[in-house]
């Protein structure tokens, strides 16, 4: 069976969905065999609504990226930025760049597989509903090589499930040397930033 998590290889069914964040009606084009295609997943809506990128921010990583929502909607809030959309399912990645194409902002929303993207890039915000379900070892290992391409100042906004271990991710977070804040909870979800400590 096709997972999410990988490109499927079945035929593609696209579909539009309309969602509402950032006092915005939007409008994207999803299809089977991605990320919550059947519109926008209770955790992202949480992250959306609770959270938004900062005015001056000039380069930023929407890890997951799923079909695009998160990606698409940092490029409209941040005319100046482009954003890294990143995904291991190539079927996500052709979505993302239908979607950026259709709400004008293809020029600056580069869908990447993860290899793709150049590592010299530091994020001044990271954003992502991170894929909690691939196991705790290879989440850790996906965290912290992202994390570590955070600027000094930059701040990566995660939205994970309670009852999916959110609460023992902070806490390794932390124990990983990473600030770790809770900055919003809502439906069984908890949003965190994570930030580089502070020099004492």
């Amino acid at each position: 069976m096709s997972h999410y998590f990988e490109t499927p290889t079945g035929p593609e069914q696209r579909r539009s969905v309309g969602v509402r964040f950032w006092e915005t009606d939007w409008t994207f084009t999803t299809a089977n065999g991605v990320f919550s295609g059947d519109g926008l997943d209770l955790g992202t809506g949480v992250l959306l609504r609770t959270h938004s990128p900062a005015p001056g921010a000039r380069r930023l990583l929407d890890l997951g990226c799923g079909y695009g929502p998160i990606a698409v909607g940092l490029a409209v809030a941040c005319p100046e930025a482009q954003v890294d959309a990143v995904d291991v399912n190539t079927r996500a990645l052709d979505l993302t760049r239908t979607n950026a194409d259709a709400h004008g902002v293809g020029g600056r929303v580069n869908a990447l597989l993860p290899d793709e993207v150049d590592p010299g890039v530091r994020y001044d915000e990271i954003w992502s509903n991170p894929p909690i379900r691939i196991g705790k070892e290879a989440l850790h290992d996906l965290l912290l090589a992202w994390l570590a391409r955070l600027t000094p100042t930059g701040v990566a906004r995660l939205v994970v499930g309670r009852n999916l271990g959110a609460d023992s991710l902070q806490r390794w977070l932390i124990d990983q040397g990473w600030s770790c804040e809770r900055t919003a909870s809502a439906k069984g979800f908890r949003v965190f930033e994570v930030t580089r400590p502070t020099p004492s």
